[in-house]
């Protein structure tokens, strides 16, 4: 991802993964999107379903992220060993998690990521000439801003060697302003423009998650750089509910658990 943006002259577009399928993922990965989020923190998703997401991705043109559920090392060293080559990590507030972050992602003597490469598809069972040597060029490491304590850390928590990037996430943002579900609440768009801002100042590049089309070309013309547009199951439940709304007539969803 981190050549990627390098290399792009427009903002990358994304899909998020959620549903926990290979299949979607496959869909999604063939659609055309420069970039695919792979979800453990809000997906029913585990090491085994990662790798099978991963595989079905692996031969198409998009760039393949995983979302870790939390910036916790061990977590990190698993999904890394699965071939994961780019890195998002929720909830960071400051530099001091960045940093353990980045530690966590790269070898000794740069970092504490455990050696197990040897028996990992992230080298390929020791077919990647120099990856211990060279592993940290394999890997990009993003975080995200999601909390209104972390916008005020936005340019020392991008500034954080080996962070590659930072996805600011509005709807975490919101509820830490007491604003719950309004992404789009003036207050709170400002705030990803704070944190744009502080990234900015560090040089790094900046995304954002941004469902609402306008919104989204909004926040690419204040500069991000790579934003998810859409998610496979948003996609397949408001699809459906047009279906249905075409050819039964509108009426409210039957949901199977209220």
């Amino acid at each position: 991802m981190r050549e990627a943006l390098d290399a792009a002259d427009r903002a990358l577009y994304g899909g998020w993964i959620t549903t926990g399928s290979p299949v979607a993922a496959e869909i999604m990965a063939g659609s055309g999107l420069d970039w695919l989020l792979i979800d453990m923190e809000h997906a029913p998703n585990g090491l085994e379903s990662v790798l099978a997401q991963l595989y079905a991705v692996s031969g198409y043109r998009c760039t393949p992220m995983v979302r870790v559920p939390v910036g916790d090392a061990v977590v990190i060293k698993q999904v890394l060993d699965l071939g994961a080559q780019n890195l998002l990590v929720p909830m960071v507030s400051d530099a001091g998690q960045a940093e353990q972050i980045a530690a966590a992602a790269q070898y000794p003597p740069l970092g504490r990521r455990g050696v197990g490469s040897a028996l990992a598809r992230s080298a390929r069972w020791n077919r990647v000439p120099d990856y211990l040597a060279d592993g940290a060029d394999h890997v990009s490491v993003f975080v995200q801003i999601e909390s209104i304590e972390a916008v005020e850390h936005a340019r020392a928590i991008a500034e954080t060697p080996g962070i590659d990037g930072v996805f600011v996430g509005p709807s975490d943002l919101a509820a830490s302003m007491g604003l719950l579900g309004a992404q789009t609440h003036p207050d709170v768009v400002a705030a990803v423009h704070t944190a744009f801002d502080g990234v900015r100042a560090a040089g790094k590049p900046f995304g954002v998650n941004a469902f609402v089309a306008d919104q989204a070309r909004a926040y690419v013309a204040a500069g991000a750089r790579f934003v998810l547009v859409g998610a496979d199951a948003a996609l397949l439940a408001r699809g459906s509910e047009a279906l249905a709304a075409d050819f039964i007539g509108t009426g409210e969803s039957n949901p199977s658990s209220y």
